[in-house]
């Protein structure tokens, strides 16, 4: 990604915690070459779901401002 804005870096940092949680369950020492299709897809959904909801509530706290 390329020129990020605060609001997707802040998204990102928030997306952590939920795949450090996936990774915890996983096994810290596991090597990325050595997980399944299944946890590999878990990872990706996790993180983008973190990215997502995160991105979500920052639209919805713009959008209860009002501009005036």
């Amino acid at each position: 990604m390329v020129d990020l804005t605060p609001q997707e870096r802040a998204a990102i940092a928030a997306a952590m915690k939920p795949v450090a949680e996936i990774i915890g369950e996983i096994g810290w020492q596991a090597r990325f070459c050595d997980l399944t299709e299944h946890q590999v897809l878990t990872l990706i959904e996790v993180a983008v779901t973190g990215f997502q909801d995160a991105m979500h509530a920052t639209a919805q706290i713009q959008e209860s401002e009002i501009p005036f």
